[in-house]
């Protein structure tokens, strides 16, 4: 699932992003409003979460808009303001839900799925499969040929995203982008470190490769 979340507190921001990264899905931030709108508009997200105070354009002028515009997709308000008339003013302006600040982030998260799939009931996937290796995205368990397999974090992440690109070359500035969050290359063999960790736990054991580098061009995980 893609979110867009505008948030104009950086390090709320920033936490809410790696909360929703550890559970599977896939965040970018907009800081204020004009920003949050125009990768709105030139985005497709599954959910947008939208704090209702942010400078250049509040919330529900941003959301407004949106709807304005045409567009269908989820919105989650938050907002520091929780009184009747306040949350009324947010669905009015076209947001499926509100929550109000502070708030836990599970409760968050769970909005955030709710209403991607009241949207379309197969967006939010919990379990991914390739071939006879299995990963569950809330247990945070993966198995293959029935057996556990042990991961760190970062390996958990690296696999998750082989896993949805099954089939396909990933290249080391994908990885670098989307599993480690870099947008330059450290000039480290960081990836090649976890790529060799990651066979050793999940094809040496079994005797059968799914884990291919591409000579050139990346890897590719396939059954």
């Amino acid at each position: 699932m893609r979110v867009l979340i505008m948030e104009d507190d950086k390090q709320v921001a920033a936490f809410m992003s790696r909360g929703l990264k550890e559970a599977g899905h896939v965040c970018d931030c907009a800081h204020d409003g004009e920003d949050g709108l125009e990768m709105a508009r030139n985005s497709q997200y599954d959910v947008l979460v939208v704090d209702r105070m942010m400078p250049r354009r509040d919330g529900l002028s941003v959301i407004e808009t949106l709807r304005g515009d045409g567009l269908a997709t989820p919105i989650l308000i938050l907002s520091a303001l929780g009184e009747v008339d306040d949350r009324v003013d947010g669905l009015k302006s076209g947001a499926d839900d509100y929550l109000v600040k502070p708030y836990a982030f599970a409760e968050l998260l769970a909005r955030i799925e709710v209403l991607a799939r009241r949207r379309d009931p197969g967006s939010v996937q919990t379990q991914l499969t390739v071939g006879d290796l299995e990963m569950d995205l809330l247990a945070r368990t993966v198995k293959r040929g029935g057996e556990d397999v042990l991961l760190q974090p970062r390996e958990f992440r690296l696999l998750e995203f082989l896993m949805r690109h099954a089939g396909q070359v990933v290249t080391r500035t994908m990885l670098l982008e989307k599993v480690w969050d870099y947008h330059f290359d450290p000039q480290t063999n960081v990836i090649d470190v976890h790529i060799s960790r990651l066979r050793s736990k999940i094809d040496k054991p079994f005797g059968t490769t799914m884990l291919h580098t591409v000579r050139g061009a990346g890897y590719r995980l396939q059954a």
